[in-house]
């Protein structure tokens, strides 16, 4: 049966795929991999110009290789990864868009990619010009009146969200000291409130899958500063009561802060600001399309009403006589810096280009996106459980209580997904959807993408019902295969030493690489 089901893989396929040691095992030496030119400046002492102290011997261990040897071990493990560039990321949450090349051009452009924060304003207008047209698109696509790009990612400007949220409340004379936050929020958001000085209230979601604005009636007392509301939620579900639940906390004193990471289920459709959010964040890596993971840079710009502008993190860019821009660093009531210089320029570039690749377009964008997740869902409804039944946004939320009846679970879907060619949805998130599959495919992906990806879930269902132990035990087809993660994340080797290395003659480590390994998916946060 198992041989049966395999034939039914479509986009992947077993093929040359060479095996790669460490870099180190590979180092004799003597050899190396580059030639430096002749010195055309006097030779110095590194000892007596940075102080004996502060200079070493060299690299322990340093590998010596050939050129072709580099080349030859980077290109090998390239072969490993899985990429945007050869198929969807369904990742639920973290919007795993396609970054396009012309946005890459345009960020390495000389003028742009050159440039330094340090230089002359006066020698900066066309940076500054580029700050400047982002902003205005980025006010217009929010329906907000001011903003910052110095944030560096989501969370910082979930952070950043709040801390002008709590100047402001602070200069009134009334800082409170409580955040609610929903149950279907974005999972860094009660880490950012506790993070800012508050403490965190939650609030269940009604069986619907919405906030439950009866209760939060009850909720927003005195010392309410704020809600943090994701909306689209993580369940893909629009939060459609925003004005009332905005006034409910107006009404009140308190402040209604938006997690933006799923703009892309609303840019050129719905503007937060005209719902009555009175400050949120975005994720230009999520809705504007540019480079997502690998710890950075990112960027998580800021958008505000008017009663919390003078509170904005400082540099400020600013027009001055005869149009010329410049970056203020003094306002008496801002929060100060929240990162170095003005954000992450290059990113900032990637989503610009993004904008105005589509201009009115972006609505497109958007429609295509939620398209695409809609898509899925009607062809996967009845595979597999949908717990709340609320029209879709941007992504669906599946769970694998069908699954879980033959004794597999979404963990084992994920790493059969793998077999089939593809990288893995958002496991078990988010948290009030028990054994959660969370899809979401991006305006990225044509139809036929999404017709393998459906061919590919619908079949793992039916081998889950009729083979589980095909799923429990996948992926099959891959290099490696599954860790014990547990010991792999309590006790992991993170250091190569040739004495302890598997095959010598030397003890071997406490904990051996599994004979399959393969990581785990993972579950993201609002970054």
């Amino acid at each position: 049966m198992g041989s049966t089901l395999n034939q039914r893989i479509k986009k992947a396929s077993r093929h040359t795929n060479q095996g790669e040691g460490l870099i180190f095992e590979k180092s004799s030496p003597g050899k190396r991999a580059f030639e430096l030119p002749p010195l055309d400046v006097p030779a110095a002492d590194p000892a007596k110009s940075l102080g004996a102290n502060h200079r070493g011997e060299g690299v322990a261990g340093f590998p010596e290789v050939s050129e072709i040897e580099v080349l030859r071990h980077f290109t090998r493990l390239s072969t490993w990864n899985y990429a945007i560039d050869l198929g969807m990321y369904p990742l639920g949450s973290c919007t795993m868009k396609y970054n396009p090349r012309v946005n890459e051009f345009v960020a390495r452009l000389e003028g742009i990619a050159t440039e330094h924060p340090y230089q002359p304003q006066e020698l900066s207008q066309g940076c500054l010009r580029i700050q400047r047209l982002l902003e205005q698109c980025l006010l217009e696509i929010t329906g907000m009146d001011a903003i910052t790009l110095q944030p560096a990612a989501g969370a910082q400007g979930e952070l950043t969200g709040l801390l002008l949220i709590r100047a402001y409340l602070q200069k009134q004379g009334d800082p409170r000291k409580k955040v609610l936050i929903p149950d279907s929020a974005h999972g860094t958001n009660p880490a950012t409130a506790v993070i800012a000085g508050y403490e965190v209230e939650n609030i269940k979601s009604e069986s619907h899958g919405q906030i439950d604005v009866d209760k939060l009636r009850d909720l927003v007392t005195p010392d309410v500063a704020a809600l943090m509301i994701t909306n689209p939620s993580t369940l893909g579900i629009f939060e459609n009561r925003m004005p009332e639940i905005a006034q409910i906390l107006h009404s009140k004193g308190a402040l209604l802060y938006m997690d933006g990471a799923n703009m892309n289920a609303l840019a050129g459709v719905a503007r937060p600001g005209d719902l009555g959010v009175d400050v949120m964040h975005l994720n230009l890596h999520k809705t504007f399309s540019t480079p997502h993971g690998g710890g950075g840079p990112g960027a998580g710009p800021v958008a505000m009403k008017k009663i919390l502008e003078p509170f904005r993190p400082v540099p400020i860019l600013v027009e001055k006589e005869g149009g010329r821009l410049a970056l203020e660093s003094v306002r008496h009531d801002s929060i100060g810096r929240v990162k170095a210089f003005s954000g992450n320029f290059g990113v900032l570039v990637r989503a610009l280009a993004y904008i105005l690749a589509y201009g009115p377009g972006i609505r497109q964008a958007t429609e295509d996106a939620v398209l695409n997740a809609n898509y899925i869902r009607k062809h996967l409804e009845g595979a597999y459980e949908l717990p709340y039944s609320l029209p879709s946004m941007h992504e669906v939320v599946f769970s694998d209580a069908l699954q879980k009846k033959n004794g597999v679970n979404t963990m084992d879907i994920a790493k059969r997904l793998i077999d089939y060619g593809f990288h893995p949805y958002t496991t078990a998130f988010p948290l009030i959807v028990p054994g959660a599959l969370m899809i979401e495919p991006t305006e990225s992906e044509s139809k036929e993408e999404c017709d393998l990806f459906i061919d590919a879930m619908r079949a793992i269902a039916q081998e889950a019902a009729e083979n589980p132990d095909l799923v429990k035990t996948a992926p099959h087809t891959t290099r490696v295969g599954r860790l014990d993660e547990v010991g792999a994340a309590r006790r992991p080797i993170l250091r190569w030493d040739p004495d302890h290395r598997i095959g010598s003659p030397g003890p071997t480590p406490e904990i051996r690489p599994a004979k399959k390994a393969m990581p785990t998916p993972v579950v993201p946060s609002a970054d």
